[in-house]
This record gives C-alpha cells, sequence and structure tokens, in this order.
C-alpha cells in the first residue's frame, strides 16, 4: 500500500464527505458553455457521474492510504470544536469498521448515477434528481465517518428528505404514499433516537464517540444505559429495518425508482445498524446486554417471518411483486445482523459487519436486474413475468437469466459466494454469545435463523424457476439481453461478491481487530 501521510489522509476524508454537497450544489446551476452536450439533461446527468466517481476515487485512495496494519486505530481524523459550549466537535474519523463502509456507499452511488445517465429518469428535473442523488450521498457518508453524535443525528437525518423526494417524484405507483409513510416512521424513530444520544453525550460529559468507546460506559449509571439503549435502539430499529418496526420498507422498495432501490437497501439499511456497533455496543454495553436476548429474538423471527411472506408471495397465483419480495427478503438478511450484533461476541459482530457489505452488494444488484426486467416487460408482478410457461429468461435473455440466477443464490447464502459468510458467522455467535447471556436462548435463535436460511433458498429458487427456468412461449416477444451500460454497472457488483466469497480475510481483516477492541472498552 501506498504510504500516505496523516495530513493528505485527513483531506482525502474531508473531501470525501463534503465533496458530493459540493456537487449537488453545481448541479443546480447551469452549465457552463461547451458542457452541455446535447442537451442541459444530459449535461447535469454527465456531470452526476463525474462527481460521483470523484468520490468513488477519493474512497478508493483512502482505503489504499489506510494503514492495515492497524486498523483498530481510528485514522484520517479531524477534530475541531464547533460549539464549544455543548462540546460538540466536527471530528471525522475511519477505521477498519466504518472504512468499508464509505467505500460501498460511494461504489454504489457511482453505479447509480451512471445508469441514470444511460436510463434517465421519468419524472420532475434531472437536475433536482442528480443534486438529491450527491446530498443523499454526502449524508450516507457523513454517518459513517463522523465521530460526534449530534453530527452523526445531523448526518443520519440528512439522508430522509433526498430519499422522500427520489420515491415522491421519481416512484411509480402509489409513491406519494410510500414517501409519506417512509418519512413518517423514520422520523418518529429520530426523534425518539435523539432524546437517547442526548441522554448519552450530557449524562457522559462528552458527545464524542471515540471518547465514549474508551470510557466503556463506566460513566453511565445502568439505568442511564438501558433507556438510552431503548430510546437510540428503536431510531436504529427502525433504519434497520427490524421486525415488526419494518412495514414502512416494502411500501418504499415497491414505489421508489431503480437507483432508490439500490441505494435504499445497499446503503440506507446499514446505517441502522452501523449504529448500533459504533455508538451501543462500545458506549451503553450493560444496556445493551440487557437488551440482547430481546434484540436477538426480534432479530431471528423477523429472519422467519421475511421469509414466510416471500414464499407467500412468490407461490403461483400469490400475486407477488418482485420489487417487494427482495424488500421482505431484506427484512431476513438484516435480521442476521442483528443477531450477530445481538450475540455481542467477536464472531458475531464480525459476522454482521460482513453480511452488511454482503447485503448491500448483492441486493443492490438484485434490484438493478428487477429494473431491467421492469424496462423490458412493464411489469414486476411475479405472475405476470412468469406466465403460463414462464418468463424462460435463459432461453429469451440468456445472460440477464443468469445474472438473477447468480444474484438470488448469492442471497441465499451459497458456500464460495459473500452471501455465505456473515451469516454463518451471526450463526456461529448465537451458538456461543456472551457471557451473562442466555444460551439456551440463543440456540433457539440459532435454530430459527437456520430454518430461515432453509426457507429463503426455497423461495429464491422458486424466484429462479417460474422467471428464470421453462420454455420459450410461443410468439413471446424478444426480449434485450444485457446491455453496455447495465454490464458496466453490474460488473463490480459482481465481481466484489465472488471475491468476498472467496477471500473473506479481506473484510475480515479490516473489522476484527476493530471490533476486538470496541468489545474490549476502547482498549488496543
Amino acid at each position: 500500500m501506498p504510504d500516505i501521510s496523516e495530513p493528505v489522509l485527513q483531506l482525502l476524508l474531508a473531501a470525501t464527505v463534503a465533496g458530493p454537497l459540493v456537487g449537488a450544489v453545481a448541479a443546480l446551476l447551469p452549465a457552463p458553455p461547451g458542457l452541455k452536450g446535447k442537451s442541459p439533461d444530459q449535461a447535469v446527468l454527465r456531470h452526476g457521474v463525474v462527481v460521483t466517481g470523484a468520490i468513488l476515487l477519493l474512497t478508493l485512495a483512502l482505503a489504499a492510504g489506510f494503514d492495515h496494519s492497524r486498523p483498530s486505530a481510528m485514522q484520517a481524523s479531524t477534530d475541531i470544536s464547533w460549539i464549544p459550549a455543548l462540546d460538540i466537535r466536527l471530528h471525522l474519523g475511519v477505521d477498519g469498521i466504518s472504512l468499508p463502509l464509505l467505500v460501498l456507499t460511494a461504489l454504489l452511488t457511482f453505479l447509480c448515477a451512471l445508469y441514470s445517465y444511460f436510463r434517465p429518469p421519468t419524472g420532475a428535473s434531472p437536475k433536482a434528481f442528480v443534486a438529491l442523488l450527491l446530498l443523499l450521498e454526502t449524508g450516507t457518508l457523513a454517518t459513517f465517518a463522523v465521530l460526534d453524535l449530534v453530527l452523526f443525528f445531523l448526518a443520519f437525518e440528512t439522508v430522509l428528505i433526498p430519499m422522500y423526494f427520489l420515491i415522491a417524484r421519481w416512484g411509480g405507483a402509489a409513491r406519494e404514499q410510500a414517501a409519506g409513510k417512509f418519512i413518517v416512521y423514520t422520523l418518529l424513530g429520530s426523534v425518539i433516537m435523539l432524546l437517547g444520544l442526548l441522554l448519552i453525550g450530557l449524562k457522559a460529559g462528552t458527545f464524542d464517540m471515540v471518547a465514549l468507546a474508551a470510557d466503556g460506559g463506566s460513566s453511565l449509571s445502568v439505568t442511564v444505559q438501558v433507556l438510552a439503549v431503548i430510546a437510540v435502539g428503536l431510531g436504529l430499529a427502525v433504519k434497520s429495518p427490524m421486525w415488526p418496526l419494518h412495514s414502512w420498507l416494502p411500501d418504499a422498495h415497491t414505489a421508489a425508482p431503480t437507483v432508490g432501490s439500490v441505494l435504499l437497501a445497499g446503503v440506507l439499511l446499514k446505517m441502522g445498524t452501523y449504529g448500533f456497533v459504533r455508538i451501543l455496543l462500545p458506549a451503553t454495553p450493560d444496556g445493551l446486554h440487557a437488551f440482547a436476548p430481546y434484540l436477538g429474538a426480534f432479530a431471528a423471527v423477523g429472519i422467519v417471518y421475511g421469509s414466510l411472506v416471500c414464499l407467500s408471495l412468490v407461490r403461483e397465483g400469490g400475486k407477488g411483486d418482485l420489487k417487494r419480495l427482495i424488500a421482505y427478503s431484506s427484512v431476513g438478511h438484516m435480521g442476521f445482523v442483528l443477531l450477530g450484533i445481538a450475540t455481542m461476541t467477536p464472531t458475531g459482530v464480525n459476522g454482521a459487519l460482513f453480511a452488511n457489505v454482503a447485503h448491500g452488494l448483492i441486493t443492490g444488484l438484485l434490484f438493478f436486474l428487477v429494473g431491467a426486467l421492469k424496462d423490458r416487460t412493464g411489469s414486476t408482478d411475479i405472475d405476470a413475468l412468469a406466465g403460463v410457461a414462464g418468463a424462460a429468461l435463459y432461453g429469451r435473455a440468456p445472460r440477464l437469466g443468469a445474472l438473477l440466477a447468480f444474484a438470488a443464490v448469492a442471497s441465499l447464502g451459497l458456500p464460495g459466494l459473500a452471501g455465505f459468510w456473515g451469516e454463518m458467522l451471526a450463526m456461529f455467535g448465537a451458538f456461543q454469545p456472551a457471557a451473562g447471556l442466555s444460551r439456551p436462548a440463543f440456540i433457539v435463535y440459532l435454530g430459527l435463523a437456520g430454518l430461515g436460511t432453509l426457507l429463503t433458498a426455497a423461495y429464491l429458487l422458486l424466484v429462479v424457476r417460474r422467471i428464470c427456468m421453462g420454455a420459450v412461449p410461443e410468439g413471446a416477444p424478444p426480449l434485450a439481453d444485457v446491455r453496455g451500460h447495465e454490464a458496466a454497472t453490474w460488473t463490480p457488483l459482481v465481481a466484489l461478491t465472488v471475491l468476498a466469497g472467496v477471500w473473506p480475510a479481506v473484510l475480515l481483516g479490516l473489522t476484527d481487530p476493530a471490533v476486538q477492541k470496541l468489545l474490549a472498552g476502547g482498549a488496543s
């Protein structure tokens, strides 16, 4: 790895977080003469590709300069006083936990911008679309980079408005109702979360996450920790999404445009689970320990519930929507993430972080593929896609069918692909949870999670059978196979899904030392 000095890393991280915001403002300005291309719409969409591409390069440079020999240390740190009276600071930094999420966010946003350049969104002004996309990126990147509780809340909230408008202005049927449900659920959760964050900061005497992790909850009474976990945990659980606080998600995914679904599943859901690991696990360990059995129970029920709903949606005559099915599958997959966190063990938490990244890659690819199917057929209804003899994607569009099958088997956790390791490690963590947690209870959760893996395999293989297999119906219209821009968009996700599956140490080598440090109360 290149030897990049700490001041340069600080600039890279600051530019990564602030760059999309500058790009969002620039997107609303008239294009300079000579850069308009064929039309102003094309110019602003190209602007989105350039800005998100530059941010991706910055995150890759940050990853290359990151000292991989000490991933538990907070690197590229910037710590500037912002509101001295409340000791609120502009504190940025990155470690082995946040670095993969920064790269994932930058990658998926760039791929969404690239996809939108070739498939412009239908709806309101492309200028507003690009500006909202970049604002969403800056809020998400900031969430994973800031190290102050108040800044975390502000960044957490920044993503809500752009995602609301992406759904409401560029979504499909019932988009306004879905966007309204999304904003109501997440805002209510955020209000409760803010109270919990303020409780932690005021009682501990600092809002600094690094100081709170080093303190390990010693300056907070058990009562304060329990109250904080209830308040902050509810807000994070809504965003995760944890059963039964998930009901906004299927509607939002079904109505959202393709890139909105990709970012919602691939990035925004990770903000909630990241908050559990970054804030509650190190700062309120006693409070989280008290609620870990309940968190594990909700996670296990969510795994089975999401799978059963998906089985209902995919059955013949079930009138299921493919986007809705993938949304419910996310409830199950994120249940594995929450189960890993609930074990409060290095194995379980590492599994949760690995599953976070794997879900972003695989589900992002699935939503891209479903968007392509809708572009070609005009529908995401599973019965309509399958028809009487099956959609027969293998025969009509073999590369598209093969990619859909690949994403499905990756999502069900096939060994050798990214989806396997996170879920396996989460279940290993449940087999031997942290000291003081009820092992019989977590063995039950392990059994439910194992049942969930079987149900997941069942519904995803049914999706492949109904949509990909079957004889080509006589007189079926031609179906375009994978286009050039689609191949460029999807190939990185396929490659990373395989890489993470065959070489899990790429991620675990980063996360494990940082997780060990958090669980040890900030001690190296």
